[in-house]
């Protein structure tokens, strides 16, 4: 049996979530619904327009990958965290967070640059805009990978936003042959429309030769397959990896299993911020897969967390949630 149920490699940024309607968003410049990366003075611009926001303000650890370890580990599978952050108040708080799920990691980096930050703009509509400031983050590289713990998982989960740093990238690709010399199968997000829109290249040298499971919205897979419908999407994904999902927001998702596509519904509920759904999605999908549970079951099980967690304020859930979420699914006691 491997150590590690999933070994996730990605940013460590302390989010910091803001209500704004739409005409502030506006306003600021913000583009709707994506990720955008930004510098210090950039995010000092914003921190001052939203001066009188602050006080709505909730603050927590994320990261795209982070939230995705941290959501298996608390279902409770044991988890490997590869992240950058420096030795300070909010890196302090970043390993804290993931020491209090039982994630494992590399220790803080010896380094000038502050711990990663996004600043998570949430519209009435429950649509999250995100600002990034890397710090720390920018310079995640390889010596932050573990081999070791590396192939003694039982899945890679490699965040698709290391397209955009150098260092990140050759992280990422790295730890993908480590895992492939191991026998261990690799998981992609894509993380972001605008990441697949402009880092082309770099997403190709990151997939390589193909992955074993790749975790996309539906305008990711056809930006990346440069279709045009969902179904010719779904066609063309079955180059890139042999297992794939396809999340489609209020319409669910599709999960493909190497064999079969499967139509998963949406868990229905009333939501208030989407900021953390897919994170959600992929870590609740990746701890059934390593429970042995098919991908309709790991489908609907992903389904019902993500609807739950865009039914609340936050990226994740309170910690005791996680297992009674579990429990509820599954109909254990």
């Amino acid at each position: 049996m491997k150590q590690f149920k999933v070994y996730g490699l990605g940013a460590a940024l302390v989010d910091t979530e803001i209500r704004v309607d739409d005409a502030l968003l506006a306003e600021l410049g913000v583009e709707k619904g994506l990720m955008t990366l930004v510098d210090g003075n950039r995010r000092g611009e914003l921190l001052r327009a939203l001066d009188g926001h602050l006080v709505e303000a909730s603050h927590a650890s994320g990261g795209s990958a982070g939230n995705s370890v941290i959501a298996t580990a608390l279902f409770g599978g044991n988890c490997f965290m590869s992240c950058r952050v420096a030795d300070d108040a909010d890196g302090r708080i970043y390993l804290s967070d993931l020491r209090d799920a039982g994630v494992s990691f590399p220790p803080p980096a010896n380094t000038d640059d502050p711990t990663g930050k996004c600043l998570v703009l949430v519209t009435p509509d429950a649509e999250r805009s995100m600002n990034s400031f890397l710090g720390a983050s920018e310079g995640l590289s390889i010596d932050q990978l573990d081999p070791d713990a590396i192939a003694n998982s039982e899945y890679v989960y490699l965040e698709g936003y290391q397209v955009s740093s150098e260092t990140g990238l050759a992280a990422a690709i790295r730890a993908r042959e480590i895992a492939r010399e191991a026998g261990v199968p690799v998981a992609l997000s894509f993380s972001d429309p605008g990441m697949v829109e402009f880092f082309p290249e770099q997403f190709r040298k990151m997939v390589g030769a193909g992955v074993d499971l790749v975790f996309a919205n539906e305008a990711e897979a056809k930006s990346w397959t440069g279709m045009s419908t969902l179904a010719d999407a779904v066609e063309a994904m079955k180059d890139t990896a042999t297992r794939f999902v396809i999340t489609r927001g209020g319409d669910g998702a599709l999960c493909f299993d190497g064999e079969q596509l499967h139509d998963i519904p949406v868990h229905t509920v009333d939501a208030i911020d989407s900021n953390g759904a897919g994170d959600m999605f992929a870590g609740a999908f990746l701890y059934a897969l390593t429970e042995g549970e098919d991908f309709p079951t790991a489908g609907r099980f992903a389904a019902y967390a993500s609807g739950i967690v865009v039914s609340q304020w936050g990226p994740r859930l309170a910690p005791e949630q996680y297992g009674t979420l579990r429990d509820t699914f599954f109909g254990k006691n």
